[in-house]
């Protein structure tokens, strides 16, 4: 008497058609996307009562000025003046930064010292003024 053994259906799925289809869904959503450009934005008032204890603070006007603590500098000075400040104070592995922009000032500039405090390795804080009670 001959058994016949009964065929077992196969229940792998295959990936490769996922991976295809999401592949062409990625590049669908790259080409129609609408890429975001941000110029000149103006800063918010800020809603938050919380005080940030800074020891130093970088203030940027519209017209692009810098300056530390009071001390007008070029940018190229910036990062070079932030690093020895941050060395004379009493705790430097815990320093933040604070960014002081004027109202109207471009947002580039902002990003620009955001960068310099990454390049420092330093918490950088947008300082903000609060929020008339109306």
């Amino acid at each position: 008497m001959g058994l016949k053994k009964r065929n077992r259906i196969n229940a792998e799925f295959s990936m490769s058609s996922l991976t295809d289809i999401i592949f062409l869904l990625l590049i669908f959503f790259m080409l129609t996307a609408n890429f975001v450009r941000v110029d000149n934005v103006e800063l918010p008032e800020g809603d938050s009562q919380t005080v940030a204890a800074l020891e130093t603070t970088v203030t940027i006007k519209k017209d692009g000025t810098y300056m530390i603590n009071g001390k007008k500098l070029p940018f190229s000075a910036i990062q070079k003046e932030l690093a020895r400040q941050i060395r004379k104070m009493d705790n430097p592995e815990n320093a933040k930064i604070g960014i002081a922009a004027e109202k109207g000032t471009p947002f580039n500039l902002v990003m620009k010292m955001m960068e310099v405090s990454k390049a420092l390795k330093k918490d950088a804080i947008i300082l903000t003024k609060p929020t008339e009670a109306g």
